[in-house]
């Protein structure tokens, strides 16, 4: 009964018998997302039929062989070595998790497969840090809205400088002539934010608004993922995948990039941080916003002409919606919430 609940509790837009098929995994939106789910709800299958048969054995030599009344006290006769029905028992584990490693493999694969940038039609950045996101476009090249290079070298340059030693700071250290970092991570300094990626197009949260990060569907997407503070988790359930966000994930060897092959539908999905990181944690939400590759051109082409224009503006001129739909900003203050209703009504006016 509780597996079956389990199925049915996570709200999606499948319908009830999906649902419970798919033991409470969303059908999910992207090749890799479907990969998963299909492997999970086939491991929960096998196991099922396994849990069944050895539940049924249990439970029939506890009938067969339960104490009777006419019983006369003697043990029955004692069966040892039956080496068929060890072979059996033996084999057919072990060609269980064989298969079963073979598909985590497969889906493995798909899931972390990268191609070559020259296949991919976005390349997004993502910074989260306590307790937002910004969102940025590396790479962009879809239906004939183009984008080579856009990353924002100014904002690079500052951040470079930031990281180290000023010539006055070094002077008053007694530190002149030396390296200019010396700082206690990896050399630089801890306000060092020069490993996260900066761009020209960026979509940034506030207290006030959910960011929306706006991808095409039928496109490749690369995501590059980096934190500015603690770790972070960076989650689309649609997606049925996620990938921790670390500060320096260069410097410390983490994986920090991912690839879809595809968003096969339009619509808005939440997104959440799925990794502790502090008081409001559960507050850090975002939306991503899947529109066709003609509409995602011409959001592109807007902010490239209009520079200063909110992100907003740039979702209402290609007729979406231009604020969060799926989920809304969430009250900061301790008192706010003494009513149970931490939720801003007014988000989209703001």
């Amino acid at each position: 009964m509780g597996l079956l609940l389990s199925g049915c509790s996570l709200h999606t837009d499948n319908k009830w018998w999906n649902q419970t098929i798919n033991f409470g995994f969303p059908t999910g939106v992207t090749p890799e997302g479907v990969a998963i789910r299909e492997f999970w709800t086939g491991t929960v299958i096998t196991s099922l039929i396994v849990g069944f048969f050895v539940w049924g054995l249990i439970f029939w030599s506890m009938a067969a062989y339960r104490k009777r009344k006419n019983d006369n006290g003697e043990f029955p006769r004692q069966t040892a070595y039956n080496v068929p029905l060890e072979l059996i028992y033996t084999a057919v584990p072990f060609v269980i998790i064989s298969v079963l490693f073979y598909f985590t493999v497969v889906t493995q694969n798909k899931v972390l497969d990268l191609r070559p940038e020259e296949e991919v039609g976005v390349k997004g950045d993502v910074t989260a840090y306590q307790w937002n996101w910004k969102f940025g476009y590396n790479k962009v090249d879809v239906a004939g809205a183009s984008i080579e290079d856009g990353t924002n070298y100014e904002a690079q340059r500052q951040a470079e400088e930031a990281g180290v030693l000023s010539d006055e700071a070094r002077e008053a250290l007694g530190h002149e002539g030396e390296p200019a970092a010396g700082g206690p991570i990896h050399g630089r300094l801890a306000e060092d934010k020069s490993y996260l990626h900066y761009n020209n197009i960026e979509t940034v949260g506030t207290s006030e608004e959910v960011p929306v990060l706006v991808l095409p569907t039928d496109t490749r997407i690369e995501f590059r993922l980096a934190s500015a503070d603690v770790i972070h988790s960076f989650w689309i359930p649609e997606f049925i995948y996620k990938l921790d966000v670390m500060p320096h994930p260069g410097k410390n060897q983490q994986l920090s990039m991912f690839q879809i092959e595809e968003i096969e539908r339009e619509g808005a999905f939440v997104g959440r941080c799925a990794e502790m990181c502090g008081i409001y944690h559960a507050m850090m939400n975002f939306e991503l916003r899947a529109v066709s590759p003609e509409a995602f051109a011409d959001y592109i082409e807007f902010r490239q002409a209009n520079p200063t224009a909110t992100n907003a503006e740039a979702l209402e001129s290609i007729g979406e919606e231009p604020y969060s739909i799926s989920t809304a900003p969430f009250k900061t203050g301790r008192s706010d919430t003494r009513d149970q209703n931490n939720t801003i009504e007014t988000a989209s006016a703001n």
